[in-house]
């Protein structure tokens, strides 16, 4: 698959923009076990143009995580625009503009998923952005507005012609936000219109390598984005490309291998951040790790883990896990 020059090679499997969440660190560490492509956090056009820090800081990017893509989202024509300037001398390999964001402080402003319902002012957007930069420019975008409004058939169509290198789609509406299972069916009538000649990238509910191959398989889409099912588990990608390659599963690592790779992550949070802050950010992660799903009288452990306010104590308590536990040595 090519966007651009950029060539991703056969089934590529990328990691998806979460706030909060894919920061440099987790990217690279992401990268490090076989994403193909890299989302920054989205980006506010109305921020990054009043040149606000913490805004700014989500531009940096590394040659180690290329190809990398910013994500910009905002509500105007010449705040997009300016943004993406700005964005473009960050020196990323693409941009992509959020049209799915479906929160309410974001949508509900009209930017994100919120443009779902001002499809004109969408297209003159992603007009305005291709044409303001020299580098290739993608859309990030969901069903529709509500299930009376899945319009994505008929809309891919037309960002298309506005001249993106590329279409996610998430299989949600916005109603939805992230409840109820994702419908990759519409995902797949648009990769499978003829008029369509750009790639489509599916996302939504993938949790698994099997989850991710059966995507490809049923609905011929070009790659698959990855997002919730990476916290926690960023080595879901190395799980996802063996399973391509082999169709067999990856064998498991022991416990351990898995607990120093949270560890890891906890690390470079607090290196990026400080201490408090590294582990406020990194407790979302420590939530969604199946690493400790299904370990029976977890429950007290897990609430420690998250109240730890030290790195001590947090990696003190991620040591006695596998002893107090009685956990095998094979996760």
């Amino acid at each position: 698959m090519k966007i651009g020059s950029i060539d991703l090679g056969e089934r590529p499997v990328l990691l998806a923009p979460m706030e909060d969440v894919t920061d440099i660190a987790f990217r690279l560490m992401c990268k490090r076990f076989g994403a193909d492509m890299v989302y920054t956090e989205f980006v506010s056009a109305d921020a990054l143009i009043r040149s606000i820090n913490k805004t700014q800081q989500k531009l940096i990017v590394s040659d180690e995580e290329r190809p990398v893509v910013i994500q910009i989202y905002g509500r105007d024509v010449d705040s997009m625009v300016e943004a993406a300037r700005i964005c473009e001398a960050a020196k990323p390999d693409l941009i992509d503009i959020n049209f799915g964001c479906p929160v309410k402080r974001v949508a509900g402003k009209g930017a994100g998923a919120g443009m779902l319902r001002n499809v004109p002012l969408m297209l003159d957007i992603t007009r305005a952005v291709v044409d303001a930069v020299s580098i290739p420019v993608t859309v990030k975008t969901r069903l529709g507005w509500d299930s009376d409004h899945k319009i994505i058939v008929d809309l891919a169509e037309q960002l298309q012609d506005c001249g993106i290198g590329a279409l996610t789609i998430h299989g949600r509406t916005r109603a939805q936000m992230y409840t109820g299972e994702a419908d990759w069916s519409l995902i797949g009538a648009v990769r499978n219109n003829p008029r369509m000649h750009i790639p489509i990238i599916g996302n939504g509910d993938v949790t698994s390598a099997e989850i991710c191959k059966s995507r490809f398989d049923d609905f011929g889409v070009d790659a698959v984005m990855i997002g919730r099912g990476s916290i926690g588990r960023p080595w879901i990608f190395r799980e996802v490309k063996h399973f391509m390659t082999t169709g067999e599963a990856l064998p498991s690592e022991p416990f351990n291998w898995y607990l120093d790779i949270l560890k890891q992550q906890v690390l470079q949070s607090v290196e990026r951040l400080d201490e408090r802050r590294g582990i406020l950010h990194i407790r979302r992660h420590l939530a969604a790790t199946p690493l400790f799903k299904g370990i029976p009288d977890f429950k007290q452990m897990r609430v420690a883990l998250l109240r730890a306010e030290t790195v001590d104590q947090l990696f003190t308590l991620m040591d006695c896990i596998p002893e107090k536990f009685e956990i095998n040595s094979k996760f």
